[in-house]
């Protein structure tokens, strides 16, 4: 159990993700790995992912889930069901369900650090700042933040496509909003992704994993 007491914030950090279940999450990973594996990594993927979000500050943390939720959500994150619909409704929904500042981001990335999100979430971050923006290398985007949720500026956005960040960023900035960049980083897809994803974490539980199921870290 978790008994660290979350940082406070001005923002809610909104965690976008699928239940880990065979079959139905990571299947691009499939082969060279079974359903069974890819779906231990997605787990682990996640759990990075959420541990790190307990360091960083927050004035609420949501776990916005396709599923259902088990004891492997810890403690300090609400958790709310995406909507049915696309991806671009989905995200749209959960933006939708906050009144002040949110950031998003998937569970695709368990190198995040909070010294790599700080930009966006330290004392200021908003100031003369609309949005904030994590371009994944594969052309979509890893973090989208809104200092004033509209669900509008997601919703119609073609997702999972090379053109995805380029064209959801040109939403932010043809409604006029100033726009803030975030590194770009790899999100895992393929298991070539899930090795150089684990060799940017090597202490993580997802590079843990990974050398256990026989993948070779990429150092």
């Amino acid at each position: 159990m978790n008994t660290r007491t979350p940082l406070g914030g001005t923002t809610t950090l909104l965690v976008i993700a699928k239940e880990p279940v065979p079959g139905r999450v990571k299947t691009r990973l499939t082969p060279p790995f079974s359903h069974y594996e890819a779906a231990t990594l997605a787990a682990a993927a996640l759990e990075d992912t959420l541990r790190t979000v307990l360091t960083l500050p927050a004035a609420r943390r949501v776990l916005v889930l396709e599923g259902s939720p088990g004891s492997w959500v810890p403690q300090g994150f609400d958790v709310l069901p995406q909507c049915a619909g696309t991806l671009d409704e989905r995200i749209a929904a959960a933006f939708g369900t906050c009144a002040g500042p949110a950031l998003l981001i998937g569970m695709d990335t368990p190198q995040i650090t909070s010294a790599l999100l700080a930009p966006a979430l330290s004392p200021g971050s908003w100031d003369g700042c609309d949005a904030w923006f994590g371009p994944a290398e594969d052309g979509g985007f890893w973090a989208l933040g809104l200092a004033a949720p509209e669900p509008g500026l997601v919703r119609g956005v073609p997702m999972s496509l090379p053109c995805t960040g380029e064209v959801q960023r040109a939403r932010l900035t043809d409604a006029g909003l100033t726009v803030r960049d975030l590194p770009p980083l790899r999100d895992v897809d393929t298991a070539e992704d899930a090795r150089h994803v684990a060799a940017a974490a090597p202490h993580g539980r997802f590079a843990d994993v990974l050398t256990h199921l026989g993948g070779a870290v990429i150092r």
